[in-house]
């Protein structure tokens, strides 16, 4: 049977967790055995409670901005001198995020247990990736574990900001194309039918363009609740289907070839790719064990595959750049030659961490321009719609006038 409890230690420390156990006096027992005060003891709730739980933690995650303040904190706690489960202690009593806060008792608990923070981190892998938990060890190994989790929290916080400022510049075309289609759907519910009756009583010959643009009127008119469900149900189901395991190849393919998106797109990959084998052979993390959990980082298909073949060659003895340089429609020239470099000369991370902060400048520059490109393809296509639409209804009354003449 599962309790819930809360218990405090000799050092007046409060701490939550669940535990399995015969009965609450068998817990309490077991408690006072490991040095803990019981301060309350409550049966886990039944399958209806256990499933509002589920649905709160998965609506309630660990965004990556809360990560990184948690690895900066802890780092920055440690480096002062203070345990880890002491650290970890002040971290908890300092959330407000529920979730992060069962996180911390789990991690506390590991640590009281005997057991180290990545085999507690491995226990959350929808929140900390293989790259985190696979620093956080080699950290622990190396008896530098605050310098591992400032590393982590440093890689994260650049991968935010670049994913922040990539999400910032699709934001701005995302605005104006959702706006472009619900002033659209309106004008076709209330201008186009007025328009029409209009034509009807002076008996126009209409064109095919506005035969057809009055029968989107009229039935936007006649369903405007059911147009809104279903652009929204189209929407959705695009979503959902671009999102689909199967499209992953032929979006990854079309993402890497799209005029601009295309080299953004090599030059993001680049960077993650250099970014995290560099920190984790820094740490002392093994070749194929970094191959393995970059392929994990990088989203690309194309990228995931060049970097499998990479630890197949590694394992042959083959030289690492070689793999790049057979992949020059992926990884930019730059790539092998500097890996070669590292190499020859035994600083393969080095190399790889300049070859990372080359390539997030390129992507920080080439997203601040992406929306001055974007700008003159939204008024092409918005003049476009626009001048469709003002032809197709205004061309008629030209004919009247011509027949008055």
């Amino acid at each position: 049977m599962l309790f819930y409890y809360k218990a405090k230690s000799k050092t007046g420390e409060v701490m939550e967790a669940v535990q399995d156990a015969t009965d609450r006096l068998a817990l309490a027992h077991d408690l006072r055995a490991r040095g803990f005060i019981p301060i309350s003891i409550s049966e886990k709730g039944n399958f209806f409670s256990g499933l509002i739980e589920r649905l709160q933690g998965s609506f309630s995650g660990v965004s990556t901005s809360e990560q990184i303040v948690f690895t900066k904190n802890l780092s920055g706690m440690l480096k002062a001198g203070l345990s880890l489960f002491r650290a970890l202690s002040v971290l908890e009593k300092q959330t407000k995020n529920n979730t992060v806060h069962k996180i911390l008792v789990s991690l506390s608990n590991e640590i009281n247990a005997g057991g180290t923070l990545s085999s507690g981190l491995v226990k959350f892998p929808n929140v900390f990736s293989k790259l985190f938990v696979s620093m956080t060890k080699a950290g622990e190994e190396s008896g530098n574990l605050y310098g591992a989790l400032s590393d982590i929290g440093m890689n994260l916080e650049k991968a935010h900001s670049l994913t922040k400022k990539i999400k910032g510049a699709l934001i701005y075309p995302g605005v104006i194309l959702s706006a472009m289609v619900v002033i659209g759907v309106l004008m076709f519910a209330f201008v186009v039918p007025t328009l029409a009756l209009t034509f009807e009583e002076l008996g126009v010959v209409l064109p095919t363009s506005t035969r057809v643009l009055i029968f989107f009127g009229n039935f936007f008119s006649n369903n405007l609740i059911l147009t809104f469900v279903i652009i929204i149900s189209v929407a959705l189901f695009l979503y959902l289907f671009l999102r689909a395991k199967f499209m992953a190849k032929y979006i990854d393919f079309i993402a890497i070839r799209i005029p601009v998106i295309g080299n953004l797109t090599k030059q993001l990959n680049t960077a993650r790719t250099a970014r995290t084998m560099s920190s984790l052979l820094s740490s002392g993390v093994p070749m194929t064990r970094a191959l393995d959990i970059t392929g994990d980082v990088v989203q690309n298909i194309f990228y995931k595959k060049v970097l499998e073949e990479g630890k197949i060659a590694v394992e042959k003895g083959v030289s690492f750049s070689k793999v790049f340089g057979a992949y020059e429609n992926l990884y930019p020239v730059m790539m092998s030659e500097m890996v070669a470099v590292g190499e020859e000369t035994g600083k393969l991370s080095e190399m790889l961490l300049q070859i990372a902060l080359f390539y997030e400048e390129e992507v920080e520059n080439r997203t601040k321009n992406l929306s001055t490109i974007i700008e003159p393809v939204l008024m092409i296509v918005i003049g476009a719609a626009v001048g469709f639409f003002a032809i197709s209804m205004i061309s008629p009354l030209y004919s009247v006038l011509g027949s008055i003449n």
